[in-house]
């Protein structure tokens, strides 16, 4: 293998303020050779040596004589400039050096120290001869460093002692109790030393022997203090089911397996290795496996690692930083800024132009200015807030029904307004849950029997079960299994370890011959086929009556055929295999796992939810697209792409996203419905590139590796079973996993903004031809068409008979497409339906003066009354012309609570003026021959104004 040595010339100063540099030499492994770093010009030289094959190096030190000298798994080596040499027959007792492994090198004028896992050695470099100091508690040497010319502290396997020298005597610093391993030493020289642990970091104060602990919640690693950071740390790990709590470096490992699926989501656990990655750099960070990462899981093995990031430097600490600070602004947030500036752009248009006008014509510029201020409360939705906020609430009360919690009303608008929605892949369209898929014989047919052979394996085995011994428990009939169960007794058992990658039980049968039943990773168990069984006729597990057929190369071509085929479907497959003894003493071992029979395959995965396919289906009718952005790798995406229904073409894995520019990823996004292999940070990048292409993001995930994603996308999802952060970072939670929930979330999120929409082109286009009409009154009235007090109550009851609208329906065609805001046709809606009800109004003025003869200021009580009824029923009649684009009262009705509030508002109209109100509002009552008049222009008003709607929507293409 090969191996990479970089050096690194720290200094101390800069983390403890010392007045001396500390160098340290950080290794880092890679495949079968050498590479020496220059720092002084970075050049990279490869340095070629047989003695390096298969090997390690833990430390590497130069002596005043400049010789290098590497302390490795193997012994010690030294490097001249020219060869290595490996120092094995020394004179003295040089048994320690042989094929032990060096821990730290020590270079002290004419002397090299040593510590290994014999204890501490000291070589005169010039004579060569070496000596040794054995404690009696313990061997392993770590670290030492100078407490003075004479003693050293020296850093051990059962803690902090100081070796003298003179006398080479060991004392134990009593501070520290028995099996504290101290793996690495620093002094700051003001009197504290500084100590890694296997269990922690350690602040030692030498005056008085106390010390402080850091972190004692971290049973690993040690987690340095922000404000002491280590230029370089050893740590152990040794304990299955840890969580790391610092970005590692592995120097070492051996069978080392981390979950890390809160990162990527992947159930199963990776290998990490100490080998380097060749190709580092074109990889993701969470594809490197010789890097674990702060808070994911050992699950089983041991490593040696070097810290590399603690805290919020960490990679989990960067995705921290992306959850904090202000939300960016929702589809919701910007639609609503532009319509309130479109509105403001009216008001600062109309307000100031009414107010000369009317001041240039009446003289009265008191009365000028309140005109004004009145034109500009009723150019404005005054109770938008109102309306948006019911139609929300109600929206968020609709959605709780169906066990769907909207934590931020915004959300309900976002989730109608969605265009596309990301969704991770685990626990959102899968069970998160590994489950036994197939069990095939050797010629890929479902076979029950190789179920029942999985089956005794798992439950006799007495290990910890993992996750697909789970599934092949849970998955087969269990009282029926039991009865093959009942005629075999477990013997013996050869338990799993990974580098053989299988495990075995023995069974005694009834004819008391023993069983192996062996059940491991497909190359491993084919190895030591010799045999594969023809499938039997029955269920029954009848070894001695199936057909036994040799593994030739045609029979082990078809099995790796099999294998590989269910593999490209996203299935982790295993082979089962059995073999059988005659009655023999219970001595089995791995040696006995060999010439056996293969039984077949069987196949697990993480299957998609029942309901996923029905909701994706039902969002595609909607108009939404669904793009999965996964952690997980491409090959079990797609198998569930496949099952749920989601159609890909191409496919963008998280290494390809590093080496793409936002432009390029831009350009090639819209095309692409899966992304495997992604970061958290990645997920979060490609929501902000597709919300920057006008499009309105919802995400849906569960996991910690969602939370960013979650937060940036215009409307989060995740479910109740997700993890805190997640549900903290998401804007709705589905109570439930049926994801069909979500058909009725966007249904209703389409609805309210249907609603919220109405209002605002009702009143905007209503409001702006009420003020036209002012403005072209003010211009030819002698007096004012309506007072200021009356505009008020004119405004104040429409927007009363607006109360009801978040209870109205909206057709169907306007729910089956994505809905957004636009400024821009609410500017076109109240350009061209607004002045319609100016025609209405100037041809009512035309009534009022010419046929009734309210034309001079004695007569304007009559006048304002007159305009002031037809204005509010016009007004309010209007929202059932403008709440669909339909034919109102013949293909569209609106609900009972529109019907009869609006009904309600046009009868308090007629009546008010004949009311003892009236002479408050200044009213008069109005004679009986104005109302057929008032109907004919009502009449011609709705005729008029449907005729604009078909040409608008024919024009615009848009209506709502």
């Amino acid at each position: 293998m090969k191996l990479c040595l970089i050096k690194y010339s720290l200094s101390l100063k800069k983390a403890f303020d010392l007045p001396f540099p500390l160098v340290v030499f950080y290794l880092l492994c890679i495949t079968s050779s050498i590479y020496g770093q220059n720092i002084e010009n970075l050049h990279i030289e490869k340095v070629q040596d047989e003695e390096f094959s298969n090997n390690y190096i833990n430390d590497i030190q130069q002596d005043k004589d400049g010789f290098i000298w590497f302390g490795t798994g193997e012994g010690l080596f030294r490097y001249d400039g020219y060869s290595y040499k490996a120092f094995r027959n020394l004179p003295g007792d040089s048994t320690s050096l042989v094929n032990n492994t060096i821990w730290f090198l020590y270079p002290e004028n004419k002397n090299l120290w040593i510590g290994s896992i014999a204890g501490l050695s000291c070589i005169d470099i010039s004579s060569q001869r070496i000596r040794n100091f054995q404690a009696k508690k313990f061997r392993d040497v770590f670290a030492i460093l100078p407490k003075n010319d004479s003693v050293f502290w020296a850093g051990t396997a059962d803690g902090l002692y100081e070796f003298n020298k003179k006398t080479s005597q060991w004392h134990k610093i009593p501070a520290f109790g028995r099996n504290v391993g101290i793996s690495s030493l620093a002094d700051d020289h003001k009197g504290h030393l500084y100590l890694t642990g296997a269990n922690g970091f350690y602040c030692f104060t030498k005056s008085n022997g106390s010390y402080k602990f850091y972190h004692p919640d971290i049973p690993i690693f040690p987690r340095i203090d922000k404000n002491s950071k280590i230029p370089f740390t050893k740590s152990l790990i040794d304990k299955a089911g840890d969580m790391i709590p610092a970005d590692v470096r592995i120097l070492q490992s051996k069978d080392l397996f981390v979950s890390q699926s809160m990162l990527t989501g992947e159930a199963l656990p990776v290998e990490k290795t100490w080998n380097a990655v060749a190709d580092a750099a074109k990889q993701s960070p969470l594809e490197l496996n010789n890097i674990c990462f702060m808070g994911t899981n050992v699950v089983s093995g041991t490593a040696m690692a070097a810290v590399v990031n603690t805290g919020e430097d960490t990679y989990f600490g960067s995705l921290s930083k992306s959850l904090v600070g202000k939300r960016a602004e929702t589809s919701f947030d910007k639609g609503v800024n532009s319509v309130s500036w479109l509105l403001i752009r009216f008001m600062l248009v109309m307000v100031p132009l009414v107010f000369l006008i009317n001041g240039l014509t009446k003289h009265d510029w008191l009365e000028a200015f309140l005109f004004g201020l009145s034109i500009a409360v009723g150019l404005t939705p005054e109770m938008l807030p109102m309306i948006v906020t019911a139609n929300l609430a109600k929206g968020a009360v609709n959605m709780s029904k169906r066990k769907v919690v909207v934590k931020r009303l915004n959300a309900i608008q976002n989730i109608g307004a969605m265009d596309i929605l990301c969704t991770d892949k685990t626990g959102t369209l899968t069970m998160d849950k590994i489950v036994l898929e197939r069990h095939l014989n050797v010629y890929g047919l479902e076979d029950s029997e190789v179920m029942k052979w999985a089956y005794l394996n798992s439950f006799h085995q007495t290990g910890l079960k993992n996750l697909l011994d789970v599934a092949v428990l849970e998955h087969v009939d269990i009282h029926s299994c039991l009865k093959e169960g009942e005629t075999y007794k477990k013997i013996d058992e050869i338990p799993f370890d990974f580098q053989r990658r299988r495990m075995s039980v023995i069974l005694e049968g009834k004819n008391h011959k023993h069983l192996l039943i062996c059940k491991g990773a497909v190359e491993e168990v084919l190895d030591l086929c010799t045999h594969a069984f023809d499938p039997g006729e029955d269920d029954s597990l009848q070894i001695e009556k199936d057909d036994v057929i040799p593994m030739d190369d045609k029979m082990r071509e078809i099995v790796l055929k099999k294998s590989n085929q269910l593999n490209a479907e996203g299935l982790r497959v295993l082979l089962v295999a059995v073999k059988e003894y005659d009655e023999r003493p219970l001595t089995y071992s791995k040696a006995d796992e060999s010439d056996m029979i293969l039984t077949g395959f069987i196949g697990f995965l993480d299957p998609a939810k029942p309901s996923a396919s029905l909701a994706i289906d039902a969002l595609h009718k909607l108009g939404v697209s669904i793009k999965v952005l996964t952690g997980d790798n491409e090959i079990v995406t797609k198998k569930i792409c496949k099952d749920v229904g989601i159609p890909f073409t191409n496919i963008l894995l998280g290494r390809d996203l590093e080496h793409m520019s936002d432009e390029d990823l831009s350009n090639q996004i819209d095309d692409v419905s899966i992304l495997a292999k992604l970061s958290p940070v990645q997920k979060s990048r490609v929501v902000k590139i597709l919300q920057a292409k006008g499009h309105t993001v919802g995400f849906m995930g569960d996991g910690i590796n969602d939370a960013a994603a979650l937060r940036d996308a215009d409307v989060g999802i995740s479910v109740d079973t997700a993890v805190d952060i997640a549900k903290e970072s998401a804007d709705i939670i589905l109570l439930e996993k049926d994801l069909m929930v979500l058909r009725k979330g966007v249904i209703y999120g389409r609805r309210t903004f249907g609603n919220i929409i109405k209002y605002i082109k009702m009143t905007a286009s209503s409001n702006f031809g009420n003020m036209f009409s002012m403005l072209g009154a003010s211009a030819l009235l002698p007096f004012l068409p309506m007072l200021p007090i009356q505009i008020l109550i004119n405004n104040l009851l429409y927007d009363i008979s607006q109360i009801s609208i978040p209870w109205d329906r909206m057709d169907e065609d306007y729910i089956e497409k994505p809905r957004k805001w636009d400024a821009g046709g609410i500017g076109k809606f109240m350009i061209f339906i607004g002045p319609i009800s100016s025609i209405f109004d100037y041809a009512t003025f035309a009534l009022l003066w010419f046929f009734f003869k309210a034309n001079s200021p004695q007569h304007q009580g009559f006048f304002q009354t007159g305009w002031f009824i037809e204005s509010l029923l016009s007004q309010t009649l209007i929202v059932h012309m403008i709440r669909t684009r339909k034919i109102p009262f013949i293909q569209s009705w609106a609900t009972a609570p529109v019907l009869a509030l609006t009904t309600a508002i046009m009868a308090i109209a007629i009546f008010l003026p004949f009311s003892p109100l009236a002479s408050a509002f200044k009213l008069e009552p109005m004679p009986f021959i104005f109302f057929p008049w008032l109907l004919s222009i009502l009449v011609a008003y709705c005729f008029l104004t449907q005729l604009v709607k078909n040409w608008f929507i024919n024009k615009f293409h848009q209506w709502l």
